[in-house]
């Protein structure tokens, strides 16, 4: 049948993801870091691509192509929603609860890992909450000082964090892209520190996380979400999703954007 549907300006697209994560059906993957229409049958032709593309590459035609499958896509949603409700495989999936404390001026120390709820499969996926009690006060001229992890809670990948877990209870959510702890020498300290904590990397992981992070923004009491990203182009998906999971939450909470350049600096 002759139809609307997309076309992607292979030529304009900068392979930051936004699309993909924007396209709520499915249609668009991307490949070798560029973006693809590649289930034309999931593409719906309204369009919800084309504003959060950066680099203005998608259009619409008119063109022979197969009638929208809304049951395809229903299903394929169905599917995934169940696959990122139900950790499964790699026992690291499950949650626990770990402990850490840190004698002055000694570096913290590793405590015992107690599970949160019930989980099968690979540990290292398992949903953690972690206590860090380190000294209130260290200079860091001190010769003993050495930093002490900040983070609270595991897993920390947005693709395998649970819908909901404990530790989200009047959680600081804080939602970074991956690369952004590389860059910015004091992440921990200045972003992590009070927060709970999901990464991702739209580019590589190519999925639309906002399906995700609206269910956990919906299904647990999110205090504020903190977004920190890096200031190049394929990272601008990972705060088009973060903010579309807040809208469709149907919550009003606080929230911030924060970019890191390339060479550890704040940006404005």
């Amino acid at each position: 049948m002759k139809r609307k549907i997309i076309k992607i300006d292979q030529e304009k697209c900068n392979g930051c993801g936004a699309c993909a994560n924007a396209c709520h059906e499915g249609a668009i993957d991307m490949i070798d870091s560029k973006a693809h229409l590649v289930r034309e049958n999931y593409c719906d032709g309204l369009g919800d691509c084309l504003p959060a593309c950066p680099a203005d590459a998608i259009s619409f035609e008119e063109r022979e192509a197969p009638a929208y499958d809304e049951a395809a896509v229903l299903a394929a949603k169905a599917q995934k929603s169940a696959a990122a409700a139900v950790p499964s495989g790699c026992p690291g999936a499950a949650t626990r609860e770990m402990g850490r404390v840190m004698p002055v001026p000694a570096v913290a120390e590793a405590g015992t890992a107690t599970s949160v709820s019930g989980h099968s499969g690979c540990p290292g996926a398992a949903a953690r909450e972690i206590s860090n009690d380190a000294p209130a006060v260290m200079s860091l001229a001190h010769p003993a000082f050495k930093p002490v992890s900040q983070l609270t809670n595991w897993p920390v990948q947005i693709k395998l964090a649970p819908l909901t877990a404990p530790y989200f209870k009047g959680a600081k959510l804080l939602i970074a892209a991956d690369c952004t702890a590389y860059c910015y020498a004091s992440m921990h300290e200045d972003f992590v520190k009070g927060h709970k904590v999901l990464i991702g990397c739209p580019k590589l992981d190519s999925i639309d996380y906002s399906e995700k992070l609206t269910e956990i923004i919906k299904n647990n009491d999110i205090r504020s979400v903190s977004i920190v990203r890096m200031e190049v182009p394929c990272c601008s998906g990972l705060e088009a999703a973060a903010k579309r999971a807040l809208k469709n939450s149907g919550k009003f909470i606080p929230w911030q954007v924060t970019v890191i350049s390339m060479d550890g600096r704040i940006l404005d």
